[in-house]
């Protein structure tokens, strides 16, 4: 009796499916760091799992480690039960791997197939054989329903669709498992929807996919199980549906977080900021902002949707005193401010957290006090007789720190040193602090923390709550949707679309968002 059970049992062992990844005790380290500590990870074929963790959780360092671009310190790498040792990411490819980074590595110039077949050109007689080329290209993209025109040039494509070009190059090379940094970050929510489709038809197909992302409605929209990181280190595997947001949001932070933003409703004052007409160009001397007016009223949040490159960063930055106006007028507070420096609009008024915070925010190689302070420097807490008063400036930029919880050894310490999350708690530290009556936010929580974004929002509407005006543009409808009174739409340099927030629907965004609801 005993016999037949081991005997069964021994056969279930052997039928047990085998993962078609796995991860064994991976660690990698950096100087100074753990990124990955001990990790283990097993994902079955035809699965899509989600990977999810606050920044520097080290979830991109480990999808790395997979595609080849790192080697691991220990632990090992098995594909299909085979063990693998990937040096390159041609190794990684040659195993049956493919990965879509969030930043697309694409030829404008080129057609699609011929972005597709680049570097494994099919060839006759020493010669690329494009007919060839174009017609399994074709076939991948009817097998998939990823509907591209082979023939069309790239840089004339939709960013969902040139997104769709990334998934193709990694089939056409017989990848089995594909990885996805972030595949969302830039797309609409059609756009979204639509490659969730996709992903849900390639699993299908028996390919398996692993997918980095912070968002959590995408974590419990698209895949079977979600892996959370903190740390470096693997927390917990969830089912997805079995599973909700805060729970996952809980594993990532260590703590509860707040995922929605609570807003006591504030009767808006006077118009702070107003947009008369603006028209801005690019670097190039393109139009880029096209006839843009609206205004901003004290104690109102005003959200900027639009996918990115139609006019909201020359808009911003034209506003900010960074870039002239082609024609037009800029008001603050009743005043004409469109010709002022960026030093004058600062004195009337006005406080800007940029988009790019170290090349325009912050000055990485001085201190964390000295930017604390910057633009305020002259205020006549901080100086006397020209003379900088440092233990004023010190009290001040700790009290910021504990305000913000800004992680850092010292006040004097080179702002460099600190983490993307903590670098942009201290941008919005300054901004927000002197009580400028016009506040403008680009991108106010990009690259920052669950557990962050729950505190800069907070923060936010405090400050709205003081009577003051702010405009917000940001790439995630949800924060848009969440934070703002008013939403205004950006398509092609133009207002396209503006409604109440609370009467918005992402569907609706997104229709505006891509030209199709005018």
């Amino acid at each position: 009796m005993r016999d037949e059970w081991f005997s069964s049992s021994l056969n279930a062992q052997c039928s047990a499916p085998v993962p078609e990844i796995e991860l064994r005790d991976i660690t990698k380290r950096f100087p100074g760091v753990v990124a990955n500590s001990h990790i283990n990870l097993a994902v079955d074929k035809g699965e899509i799992r989600a990977l999810v963790g606050e920044n520097g959780a080290g979830k991109t360092t480990l999808m790395r480690i997979l595609y080849g671009e790192y080697q691991p310190d220990e632990g090992e790498i098995l594909v299909r039960g085979n063990k693998v040792a990937f040096h390159s990411p041609l190794d990684a490819i040659r195993a049956g791997l493919g990965m879509v980074h969030q930043h697309f590595m694409l030829f404008n110039s080129f057609s699609v197939y011929e972005n597709v077949i680049y570097g494994d050109e099919p060839a006759q007689y020493g010669f690329i054989n494009t007919g060839v080329a174009r017609e399994r290209v074709r076939q991948l993209v009817e097998q998939y329903g990823l509907q591209v025109d082979p023939n069309a040039r790239v840089g004339q494509l939709p960013v969902g669709v040139r997104q769709r070009v990334e998934i193709i190059k990694t089939l056409y090379r017989s990848a089995e498992i594909l990885i996805l940094d972030e595949p969302t970050a830039v797309l609409t929510p059609q756009e979204k929807d639509d490659l969730f489709v996709i992903l849900r038809k390639l699993a299908a197909n028996g390919k398996t996919i692993l997918f980095i992302t912070h968002k959590l409605n995408e974590v419990m929209e698209v895949s079977d199980r979600a892996t959370v990181l903190r740390n470096g280190s693997v927390i917990t595997t969830l089912n997805t549906r079995e599973t909700n947001p805060n729970e996952v949001a809980r594993h990532m932070v260590g703590r509860s977080v707040l995922l929605r933003v609570d807003k006591p409703g504030i009767t808006p004052g006077d118009t702070l900021l107003e947009v008369e007409n603006l028209q801005v160009e690019d670097e190039r001397g393109n139009p880029a902002v096209r006839g843009v007016s609206f205004r901003v009223r004290g104690g109102e949040l005003v959200g900027i949707a639009g996918v990115a490159g139609n006019g909201q960063t020359e808009l911003i930055e034209a506003i900010a005193g960074l870039r002239t106006p082609r024609a037009g007028r800029i008001l603050l507070r009743g005043a004409d401010v469109t010709r002022a420096s960026v030093a004058e609009r600062r004195a009337r008024g006005i406080a800007y957290v940029p988009e790019d915070r170290g090349r325009v925010g912050l000055a990485l190689d001085a201190a964390l006090d000295e930017n604390l302070l910057m633009g305020y420097e002259t205020g006549a807490r901080y100086s006397q007789r020209g003379l900088l008063q440092f233990n004023a400036i010190r009290d001040f930029a700790q009290s910021l720190v504990a305000q913000y919880t800004i992680k850092t050894a010292s006040v004097r310490d080179r702002v460099s040193n600190l983490s993307g999350g903590n670098l942009q708690k201290t941008v919005v530290a300054r901004e927000l602090t002197h009580d400028a009556p016009v506040l403008i936010a680009e991108q106010p929580t990009r690259g920052v923390d669950i557990g962050s974004i729950e505190f800069i929002h907070q923060q936010l509407v405090e400050y709205q709550q003081r009577g003051h005006a702010i405009l917000v543009v940001s790439a995630e409808l949800s924060e848009i949707m969440s934070l703002a009174d008013r939403i205004l739409v950006m398509y092609e340099g133009r207002i396209v679309g503006e409604t109440p927030a609370h009467e918005a629907t992402e569907h609706g965004l997104g229709l505006w968002m891509t030209g199709s609801r005018q």
